[in-house]
């Protein structure tokens, strides 16, 4: 019966390598080059997904300030910098977002989360092929779906640093 090899230390073993999952197991260079592949699509669909949110929420903020009157939305300076000594709770800030637009949201949000951790568990094999192959889908993937930048926000808001998902 194959044995699954595991590896704490970077590594470039092909053959017996498990993926994730005891019944994802590498059994030759062809079903390696398979899940290197697989490995590869999962990253640009996890880009794509990150795309397609954030073109979701530009369309759902569009509907948002169509459809309402602007006195309306509490706007605060920054909802992280509340007092949290004191522990008093700040009113959520923002326009209501219907509830099919949040339930959409959060099962896309959902998927990426898990999609990012289950990334980050092929990177923790510390093969040196898969995590090549994760990072180059990420890259094919951000070239193919953030073909377009916000020049304004870029140079006028402060930017909160790379998220880990």
């Amino acid at each position: 019966m194959p044995r699954c090899s595991m590896n704490m230390l970077w590594n470039t073993q092909i053959v017996d390598t498990c993926i994730i999952f005891r019944s994802w197991h590498i059994s030759s260079t062809a079903t390696f080059l398979l899940s290197c592949a697989a490995i590869m699509s999962l990253a640009v669909f996890y880009e794509g997904l990150r795309a397609f949110q954030k073109r979701l929420d530009t369309r759902i903020a569009l509907e948002l300030a169509n459809a309402a009157p602007t006195t309306g939305t509490i706007r605060l300076p920054d909802a992280e910098d509340a007092d949290l000594l004191t522990e008093r709770r700040i009113p959520d800030a923002g326009t209501p977002v219907p509830l099919f637009q949040r339930l959409l949201r959060a099962t896309l949000y959902g998927i990426s989360v898990f999609l990012s951790f289950f990334l980050m568990l092929v990177f923790m094999t510390y093969n040196a092929y898969l995590i090549l192959a994760t990072v180059l889908g990420a890259a094919l993937g951000h070239f193919l779906f953030s073909g377009t930048i916000d020049v304004d926000v870029l140079l006028h808001e402060e930017s909160k640093g790379i998220p880990c998902h």
